[in-house]
């Protein structure tokens, strides 16, 4: 329904009182926010989203057009590059609404956002509706009531430029997908897709995972000193660590290259040896303060958040995924809460910058507010039509505690997020002191030890006070108001060694990115548009070439062959240099400095324009597809080379249609004068590709495909197995092949009296029918404790023993069974579910202690039966409780019975200190506790929902048909 408003406050401020406008928005939530602030001359409706698009698939293409060539593309490549565009089907209601009110207006106002994809979708209205009256463009970046009554005043007319240039984009996308994808689906498997911008953030993604597999490991050695200052200094004691012998610096990590060799001259490597022995001859050595520097340092706030830095930030801080970043975003936009959150711009107004200058004032004293106005300008690569940077709305800003009640919980912290950032971008620079000290002393041996000591001081947090951004976990590094204090000291001040340890180190691979860091990349590079790398990292999950290992991402092997496949025959296509540049020629595009219909045509069909070796000089995305297509060797685009094994036998992962596995040829035990024959092995589905080692690879071949013979089940004369399978290692039973029931050669009589004979076809078709309803092997997940290569038949017959029979309940006459799932082992009565506490528990439980387990309350989640603690720890300082680790579904967790936290990437349960337990603790309360409250009302506020969908089930039913369609589009920007 249309959003009216009774309110006529809104009239005095329209050119004509009288006139009726009607005003199309995208979402209904916008819609009801605005319609107050205009008045009762104003109509406004939702079009949520877009009305039309190209074809999804055949079934959409309307009848006129199916038999033309280029039907399949939705595009007439032969006629200008003109799209067809057709009205989804679960808009066509809509079209009728907006039709409806449209006889009724006296003006038309497309107030869709202010950004390329809405002047796309106000175009796409006005083409769909032919309106016959005037035509406005209505553009706003925040939905308060001063700016929405500003932009009903001040109209334009659509931007065609614009228009073109998303069109553009989208024809391309269709071009791109349509034209390669099919490639990816005879060469490597069906049901792939291509992407313009998602092959290329794809790419990134195995490049880096290659470089994880091609890198080799370096140790090195220095010293690790505690040095005492004196009684008189403070801090009294600090650290330093070993920086040159002799007057040679002492290597560290950045001076070995990917291949663990050395790639830095003038430097000594330490050995342990060599360490050991120098730290020893240091013991009781007169040290003395060679140099001591210091600095002053100065931090200048961070430009407030644009798309890209707020999707980083969020990840960070918030453990947002970008789609959920973007997702609560765009509700805080709609509820006037924000400025428009799809921009490249890190401008604020002037009333932004005097909203966030007073508060910081207000909040912080004005010691803290920087003596003028900062403004943040940045030269964008590919940037769209300049926007304002996000912001809060309005020419005040609410605080967080303002709008703690009308938030929900996602939406409340990403408020506070960028209006922190938004405040702080206009204090103070954090000011403070660096000191470098530099120790030397001569060593029994003679040798001359040289020792580093770093700290920071922050004398004036400035900024800090409001806002510190945080550091990428993977990449690691110190946090802006990290500090490290350093006594001070003074040139010739001697300085005790009270402790010299000997540390090893090895160099690490390059991080696997985040979200957050590939969103940084793809930036960096000039690939994408800021506001699609929400939905681009989200294609490439969901398509499965890529999977997250906490926050990082993993490329699967399907990924490797995809993009080796591109790199080898369609190279300019996944060219970081080219994508970058294609944006640019868009750009040029939007600017009207380029005409659309040429630029297409020499991208598919080959021209003299663009650069050497474009796709366009290369003959057009066509010839390229057609010529490259036949000499494509689908076998070798499946096989991945990792390493040659002991025996110089070379290994590779070959993704086949039912997943990824291991190969290698090795001599044929049965002739072994003749060839070779292949030994393969299966892959578990969440091994990351630079974990699988030459020692990892050996293990699986020890467990052939057909499993490892464990012996002969007694009972039922079945052979049993080991097996490692996609989703983890299993025992099962090898069946014997069910014999086919004879055919009859007679069939009944015909009804004219007749005697037919059974065709052959149809007896092979009642054959396979048969053998497919024959039964099933039993199988049986290994435990956690047990190894596909030491399992022995006993083990196997346990786990295939269940579920077990435990008895049956004397009150409700229902059998309680022990069962092994995916969350561990667990009883089973009727519907009802627990946990229990050890997998052992599955074979002992009797019906006794089964029934004292139902009879406790029933707990939800990880509630279940207790686990034992992997390590008890002392009292937290806070609550004075015994804190201890315990193994969780995501990880081991430090909890004192009150708060739990997880353990971080470098905390070991074996090594973590009470003190940094104490410190996880402490950080997690201060995040606050996570509420609970909407989830527990969801199912109710849903039934009703669930009965409408129930409804709507034809119509969903062909939805599904056009799914292999929609996969086929390849669309990504």
């Amino acid at each position: 329904m249309a959003a009216r408003d009774k309110d006529t406050a809104g009239d005095s401020t329209t050119a004509a009182g009288r006139t009726r406008r009607l005003v199309i928005v995208e979402s209904p939530t916008k819609a009801r926010k605005i319609a107050p602030y205009l008045g009762s001359n104003y109509v406004v409706e939702a079009s949520v989203g877009h009305i039309r698009d190209l074809p999804r698939g055949a079934a959409d293409v309307p009848v006129k057009y199916k038999g033309e060539p280029w039907a399949r593309l939705g595009v007439n490549v032969d006629q200008d590059f003109e799209p067809l565009y057709v009205v989804s089907p679960d808009k066509k209601s809509k079209v009728t609404e907006l039709k409806s009110l449209l006889k009724d207006a006296d003006e038309l106002f497309l107030a869709t956002d202010p950004d390329r994809e809405g002047e796309a979708i106000a175009w796409h209205l006005l083409e769909t509706l032919k309106p016959k009256i005037p035509v406005r463009r209505m553009v706003f970046h925040e939905i308060t009531k001063p700016a929405i009554l500003a932009a009903a005043e001040d109209t334009r007319d659509l931007d065609q430029d614009l228009v073109d240039a998303q069109e553009t984009r989208r024809i391309l996308d269709r071009l791109y997908g349509y034209e390669v994808s099919p490639v990816l689906w005879k060469k490597v498997m069906p049901k792939l897709s291509a992407g313009r911008v998602q092959s290329v953030a794809t790419r990134v993604i195995v490049q880096r995972e290659r470089e994880r597999m091609a890198f080799r490991s370096a140790e090195y050695w220095d010293i690790s000193a505690t040095l005492d200052a004196g009684a008189e200094a403070s801090p009294r004691t600090f650290g330093a660590r070993l920086v040159a012998v002799d007057g040679n610096r002492v290597a560290t990590g950045r001076d070995f290259g990917a291949d663990g060799a050395l790639k830095s001259t003038g430097v000594t490597v330490l050995d342990e040896s060599s360490a050991r022995t120098l730290a020893e001859a240091l013991h009781g050595v007169d040290l003395t303060v060679a140099s001591a520097e210091d600095k002053p340092y100065t931090r200048k706030p961070y430009a407030p958040f644009m798309t890209s830095t707020l999707q980083q930030e969020a990840a960070r801080k918030l453990r947002f995924s970008s789609e959920r970043t973007m997702r609560t975003a765009q509700r805080l936009y709609e509820n006037g809460h924000i400025t428009y959150m799809r921009t490249d711009s890190t401008t604020l107004s002037e009333s932004a910058i005097n909203a966030a200058r007073a508060q910081a004032t207000e909040l912080y004293g004005a010691e803290y507010v920087s003596p003028g106005p900062r403004q943040y300008t940045r030269k964008v690569k590919n940037a769209q039509e300049a926007h304002e940077a996000i912001r809060p709305a309005g020419d005040v800003f609410a605080t967080p505690g303002q709008l703690h009640s009308q938030l929900g919980t996602d939406e409340f912290k990403l408020y506070e997020l960028i209006w922190q950032r938004t405040v702080a971008s206009q204090m103070q620079d954090a000011r403070g002191t660096t000191l470098t000290l530099r120790i030397t002393g001569t060593a029994r041996t003679g040798q001359e030890a040289t020792f580093s000591a770093s700290g920071r001081t922050i004398t004036f947090p400035g900024f800090l006070k409001a806002y510190v951004e945080s550091v990428d976990e993977e990449a690691g590094g110190q946090s802006d108001d990290a500090e490290s204090r350093l006594p001070v000291l003074v040139a010739g001040q001697g300085v005790t060694a009270t402790k010299l340890d000997p540390d090893g180190h090895t160099t690490n691979p390059p991080a696997r990115f985040t979200e957050a860091s590939l969103i940084k990349t793809l930036e960096e590079l000039g690939i994408g548009r800021p506001s699609t790398y929400a939905s681009i990292i989200k294609t490439i999950l969901d398509r499965g070439y890529v999977y997250k290992r906490g926050s990082a991402l993993v490329p699967s092997w399907v990924a490797f062959a995809v993009i080796g496949l591109l790199e080898a025959h369609f190279g300019r296509l996944v060219d970081f240099d080219f994508t970058a540049a294609m944006e640019d020629d868009l750009d040029e595009i939007a600017g009207g400095r380029e005409q659309r219909g040429n630029w297409l045509s020499g991208f598919y069909f080959g021209g003299e324009e663009g650069p050497e070796g474009s796709v366009a000089r290369a003959g057009g995305l066509k010839k390229m597809v057609g010529e490259n297509l036949e000499g494509i060797d689908a076998r070798e685009v499946n096989s991945i080379r990792l390493f040659d094994d002991a025996e110089g036998r070379e290994v590779h992962v070959r993704v086949g249609r039912f997943g990824p596995y291991l190969e290698r040829m090795v001599v044929n035990p049965d002739d072994p004068e003749g060839d070779p024959v292949s030994q393969r092995a299966n892959l578990p589905d969440d091994l990351p590709p630079d974990e699988l080692t030459p020692e990892y690879a050996e293990k699986l071949f020890a467990t052939p495909q057909d499993g490892r013979r464990l012996g002969v089940d007694p009972l039922t004369g079945h052979e049993i197995v080991a097996k490692e399978g996609r989703f983890g290692p299993y025992v099962t039973e090898i069946l014997p092949e069910p014999e086919p029931e004879p055919e009859p050669d007679i069939v009944p009589v015909a009804g004219d009296g007749t005697v037919a004979t059974k065709a052959p076809a149809k007896k092979a078709v009642k054959k396979a029918a048969k053998k497919v309803a024959g039964p099933k092997p039993r199988t049986g997940s290994l435990l956690k404790s047990m190894d596909v290569a030491t399992v022995t038949l006993e083990d196997a017959l346990r786990l295939l023993s269940l579920p077990r029979v435990v008895g049956v309940d004397p009150e409700s006459k229902e059998e309680i069974t022990a069962q092994n799932g995916r969350y561990g082992p667990y009883l089973k009565k009727g519907t009802d579910s627990r946990s229990l506490a050890t997998e052992e528990q599955m074979f002992t439980v009797t019906l006794d202690e089964a029934l004292k387990i139902y009879a406790e309350p029933k707990r939800r989640g990880r509630q279940g039966a207790a686990q034992p603690p992997l390590r008890e720890l002392g009292n937290d300082p806070v609550t004075e409780k015994p804190m201890v680790i315990k193994d969780g579904r995501f990880g081991p967790y430090v909890t004192d019975g009150e708060t739990n936290a997880s353990l971080r990437k470098d905390d070991a349960v074996e090594t973590i200190t009470d003190e940094r337990a104490a410190e996880l603790l402490a950080d997690r309360r201060a995040r606050g506790p996570v509420k609970k409250k909407a989830t527990k009302k969801a199912p109710a506020k849903k039934a009703p929902a669930k009965k409408a969908a129930a409804k709507k089930a034809p119509a969903k039913k062909a939805a599904a048909k056009k799914a292999p369609a929609k996969k086929a589009t390849g669309s990504d920007d």
